[in-house]
């Protein structure tokens, strides 16, 4: 779904929009189906509930490729590889612990204000910078960018989740595919890939494929099986249901509201259900893990365990929720950035 983020904290709705024009085109299902579906009807499932574990707090702490330097009065102040950026941060509502002239080494700041003669919505206090750098994570090669809404092309916080998709798909040792719709830029994409995964990656803004894609070569990964799919994530898992296509695991990082590239409405209370329904009835006979994040919604992580739980009813595994946090660097305070429930296998 393409995001319109206004409706959460981290303004996640114009990430969407911020990648390269000079992409090359991805892929798009075939035209034979996309075929109107009706509402899924959806019935509580028998048998008995997963295990579950929570409340589980993962957290990402300061490393080489990335570190939450200091955060407060509302600002955050984040090391990107070589620069250091200063952005909003609703939720750092405490002091900052850093003295002000170590957020005055920022190299760029997030001002929210347009520039006509530039970029625009950043200034660099040190020297003028392109609008991408390289990064890594992990190392995996890809594009920081500095985005207008404030993006810059990676949510580090998925790192936990991205380890351990990592640590499930080597542990196999058997062929395993991936779905990852949502997909944005794609790092979750080049991490599972490069761990041995054959890889779907879906996402409704173009721009958003075309800058993953640019990633993959990037990360010099273009050898390694990534289909980069433009469309609706719910009208493609749906139609990978009717195909008889199915996963091992599945990635969901679904918006609070958002719409698909043909006008399409995503309600993520309205929707969620569904779609995690469909999630589970594409999964392969020996699946490995469904995770799910949330940024933003006013509900607890209870809401969304329950509705895990609820979902994968009869498949025994066990349903871990909680908190995505990044742990700081200059006072150790933990800053929550996300909810979380993931269904996994073993």
């Amino acid at each position: 779904m393409k995001q319109s983020r206004d409706r959460r904290r981290d303004d996640r709705s114009a990430r969407r929009d911020a990648a390269p024009r000079s992409a090359p085109a991805p892929q798009r299902p075939p035209a034979q189906d996309d075929a109107p579906t009706q509402k899924r009807q959806l019935a509580r499932r028998s048998g008995a509930l997963p295990a579950e574990r929570l409340p589980l707090i993962l957290e990402v702490a300061p490393n080489a490729d990335y570190a939450l330097l200091d955060s407060g009065a509302g600002e955050k102040l984040e090391q990107y590889g070589p620069y250091r950026i200063v952005r909003p941060e609703g939720q750092a509502i405490w002091q900052r612990a850093l003295p002000e002239s170590e957020w005055a080494k920022a190299d760029a700041v997030f001002t929210g204000d347009t520039d006509e003669e530039g970029m625009g919505r950043w200034r660099f206090p040190r020297a003028m910078l392109g609008e991408t750098w390289p990064m890594k994570h992990d190392g995996v090669d890809y594009l920081g960018r500095f985005t207008s809404f404030r993006h810059v092309g990676v949510f580090p916080e998925q790192a936990s989740h991205w380890n351990h998709m990592e640590a499930l798909i080597r542990a196999a040792r058997r062929p395993v595919k991936v779905l990852n719709l949502f997909g944005y830029t794609g790092l979750a994409s080049l991490v599972a890939a490069r761990a041995g995964a054959e890889v779907t990656h879906v996402d409704a803004s173009k721009k958003a494929v075309g800058w993953a894609r640019e990633n993959q070569q990037v990360a010099r990964l273009t050898d390694k099986p990534i289909r980069w799919i433009v469309e609706d994530a719910m009208k493609f898992a749906e139609r990978e249901e009717r195909r008889g296509s199915r996963y091992d695991i599945v990635l969901l990082d679904p918006p609070a509201y958002g719409r698909g590239p043909k006008g399409e409405v995503w309600q993520l209370f309205e929707n969620l259900p569904a779609m995690v329904d469909t999630c589970r009835a594409i999964l392969t006979p020996k699946p490995l893990a469904v995770v799910l994040t949330a940024y933003s919604i006013r509900a607890s992580f209870f809401a969304i365990h329950a509705l895990m739980r609820d979902s994968f009813a009869g498949m025994g595994g066990t349903v871990e929720s909680g908190e995505l946090v990044i742990r700081e660097k200059s006072a150790g305070r933990a800053l929550s950035t996300s909810l979380f429930a993931r269904w996994v296998a073993a």
